[in-house]
């Protein structure tokens, strides 16, 4: 990835929600790999420790476009690993997700990966494993907020080149990486990733994209 300048910013790639395990597991990732990243936080009091050598730390609100536009230009790529638990999940998400869709684009970011949830890969053609009769109600309100998202992303201008990187449903935040995954298409791939490996799958689509307008599942 061929980094950007604006001004007096330059870097390659914002990360929102940086301050969570996979957006802390992606700026780890993104830096041993020479990329300077932008750690977009809620709270930057919070995750003080985030910045240092080629990594700042900004403040934004991802649920509102102002800011997401305030905080994107001159950035070739941004990654959204955002969550919070004081928001039903659907009104955040598809708010989120209207911010990055509407904010990358006025700033003129047209790569976005994003970290999605196993319970909206298919088991079927057109059925996720949140419409499994015996799911958990309150699980498939977290998934169905996630698949709100997806929809938007579907219908965005043609210009955003995005990607939904989504792991296995046993997200391992302890193992050591392999350095190696598999990937395939949103059907369910496997049982289980390492995060180091996720984040590792999400650089890659930044620094070699591979994957465009849709959703991929990656497993060890």
């Amino acid at each position: 990835m061929t980094s950007t300048t604006t001004g007096q910013h330059r870097a390659d790639v914002i990360v929102y929600g940086a301050g969570g395990q996979v957006g802390r597991a992606v700026v780890t990732e993104a830096r041993r790999r020479g990329l300077i990243v932008t750690a977009a936080v809620r709270d930057p009091g919070r995750h003080a420790d985030l910045a240092g050598d080629g990594v700042t730390l900004v403040r934004c609100d991802v649920t509102d476009p102002a800011a997401v536009a305030a905080s994107a230009p001159g950035h070739a790529a941004a990654v959204s690993s955002v969550y919070t638990p004081d928001t039903p999940s659907a009104d955040f998400y598809t708010a989120a997700t209207t911010a990055l869709v509407t904010g990358l684009g006025r700033a003129g970011v047209r790569r976005l990966v994003s970290v999605g949830v196993a319970t909206t890969l298919e088991t079927a053609p057109g059925v996720a494993v949140h419409d499994d009769p015996a799911f958990p109600e309150e699980y498939r309100t977290f998934s169905l907020g996630h698949a709100a998202a997806l929809d938007l992303l579907h219908r965005s201008p043609a210009e955003l080149d995005w990607v939904v990187v989504t792991p296995s449903m046993d997200l391992d935040r302890t193992a050591p990486g392999t350095g190696r995954y598999r990937v395939g298409g949103p059907q369910v791939l496997g049982t289980r990733i390492a995060q180091a490996d996720l984040a590792l799958a999400v650089v890659d689509e930044l620094t070699d994209p591979a994957h465009h307008r849709q959703q991929i599942a990656v497993a060890e």
